[in-house]
């Protein structure tokens, strides 16, 4: 990990316990296994601290705000899926009680 964000281990641990988001799973022996969203945070968390020059308390913000966003997007999409499913079945129901009254 430590060579694909140029991040130093000590400095990753130090992550770990102040970002409840950046959770890796560790192996029986107790080695921490990124997965790549472990990956993307750790590059976002480093661009926000580095780049962005935020604050440890901002950038938690910034993660927490972004993460909500992504999840009221995720359910507003679910949400429009729902809909267009009962405008189908709607259709398909109108179209069959259109076929029937025609004939």
């Amino acid at each position: 990990m430590e060579e694909l964000t140029a991040v130093p281990a000590y400095v990753l641990r130090y992550w770990e316990s102040e970002f409840k988001l950046l959770r890796p799973k560790k192996n029986p022996a107790g080695q921490r296994l990124y997965r790549k969203r472990d990956l993307d945070l750790v590059k976002r968390i480093k661009t926000l601290l580095y780049d962005e020059r935020l604050t440890l308390e901002g950038a938690k913000k910034r993660l927490i705000a972004e993460s909500r966003k992504s999840t009221e997007q995720l359910e507003l999409g679910m949400k429009e899926a729902a809909y267009a499913n009962a405008l189908r079945r709607i259709r398909e129901r109108l179209t069959t009680l259109r076929a029937r009254l025609g004939s």
